[in-house]
């Protein structure tokens, strides 16, 4: 699989890159944000953590 970055700054032009790159989803492109992506490493770092009774979390929240 190949990556690729790109930066856009003006907002309107963002909306249009994204327009023309879901026309290729069906081909196996898989448009990911940047923010969205931090945001999945970030989950994904926290499933092998320990799991924690809602409960106790309430009592402790303090």
């Amino acid at each position: 699989m190949k990556s690729i970055v790109v930066n856009i700054q003006d907002d309107n032009l963002v909306d249009k890159v994204l327009w023309l790159l879901d026309h290729f989803k069906n081909d196996g492109v898989e448009v990911v944000l940047k923010e969205d992506m931090e945001d999945l490493k970030l989950l994904k770092e926290t499933r092998n953590d320990e799991k924690i009774n809602f409960e106790d979390y309430l009592k402790n929240a303090n």
